[in-house]
């Protein structure tokens, strides 16, 4: 087992599990970005038919897993476990969709990090012998976020510059211990990190720090450098906190470049009034099951570092006036 652990907080896997399907869902704002052609799935409407936004955000989970297991053609009784995660208190939105799945269910919660955490997990079950096949998934719904974090949509508060926008987006990922398709390598479990901000309206600086420390963890852990992936993409941090990872980073001796981005960057543009980017677990569920993996899939990309960024406050702490931990967990996928 020490064969798999590099430095301090990296493992390698021994055996890479392969990610054998993908399929996002996401809602009407975000199918009309700049990676709309990339989903799998896009709604017409924010609440799809059903009675709450909440009901809709676990039909938006169930559809994107059932859209991997269709795709990677495995029957359901061949996987081993669910590995599944969301913003709303208690993971409603997972544990309703686990309901209706009937696949033994592990819940996590990363905040907008639980797609990558989802991700080591599951491959840490594979390469360890205990799955021949894991179902990821996560997701977000910007009515159900804004409701329970901040102010319900229908009062039209002003929103900040530096505030990001939840995205409504489900994406699903079916590891498995062979097969075709892009490989998980390793994994680096971030250290919760705190820098004392208490913005809620700024989480790009409340999880910067954390995401600058896995990286630099994960480099020195595998005696690598930037310029060893083609892209560094994390989750999401928003436009604000990217900047400020940037910087954090430059400090240590790490110039990151252009291949360093973020997913909630990367899912709107400019027109969309989105003021610093996407965030929530579906905005990097929903880039990395489409965008990435494509460009992966085609040779743009070999080698990818996904790492999950997440903002470990509740609406209690908050009101507590409690600062905003944050956290950073990474994947390395290869074709």
């Amino acid at each position: 087992m020490d064969l798999k652990r590099m430095g301090n907080q990296t493992v390698v896997f021994a055996n890479p599990p392969v990610i054998l399907a993908s399929y996002s869902v996401v809602g009407p704002k975000e199918g009309q970005g700049p990676l709309k052609k990339t989903f799998s799935k896009v709604w017409n409407d924010q609440l799809h038919g059903e009675k709450s936004w909440e009901v809709a955000e676990s039909k938006m989970l169930q559809e994107a897993m059932q859209g991997a297991i269709d795709q990677a053609g495995i029957p359901k009784e061949q996987i081993d476990f669910m590995l599944a995660g969301d913003l709303l208190n208690q993971i409603i939105s997972s544990n309703f969709a686990a309901r209706q799945m009937a696949i033994p269910f592990i819940g996590l919660y990363g905040a907008c990090s639980t797609l990558a955490l989802s991700m080591a997990i599951g491959s840490m079950l594979i390469d360890g012998g205990f799955a021949r096949n894991v179902l990821v998934g996560v997701s977000s719904h910007h009515d159900t976020a804004e409701r329970q974090y901040r102010l319900p949509t229908e009062q039209g508060a002003q929103r900040a510059m530096s505030a990001q926008w939840t995205v409504t987006g489900a994406g699903s990922l079916l590891l498995g211990k062979s097969g075709t398709g892009p490989r998980i390598t390793s994994a680096t479990i971030g250290r919760v990190v705190d820098y004392a901000e208490s913005d809620v309206n700024n989480m790009g600086a409340a999880m910067a720090p954390g995401v600058a420390d896995t990286i630099l963890n994960h480099l020195h852990d595998l005696q690598r450098k930037p310029e060893d992936y083609d892209m560094i993409a994390s989750g999401d941090l928003g436009a604000v906190g990217l900047a400020l990872a940037g910087e954090v980073l430059k400090k240590s001796g790490l110039v990151m470049g252009t291949r360093f981005t973020d997913c909630g960057v990367m899912i709107f543009d400019a027109s969309q009034d989105v003021h610093a980017g996407g965030s929530g677990c579906g905005c990097s569920a929903v880039v990395f099951a489409g965008n990435i993996i494509h460009r992966i899939k085609v040779g743009e990309l070999r080698r990818v570092m996904l790492v999950g960024s997440g903002a470990l406050h509740s609406p209690t702490s908050s009101l507590q006036g409690e600062s905003i931990p944050g956290i950073g967990h990474a994947v390395v996928i290869q074709s």
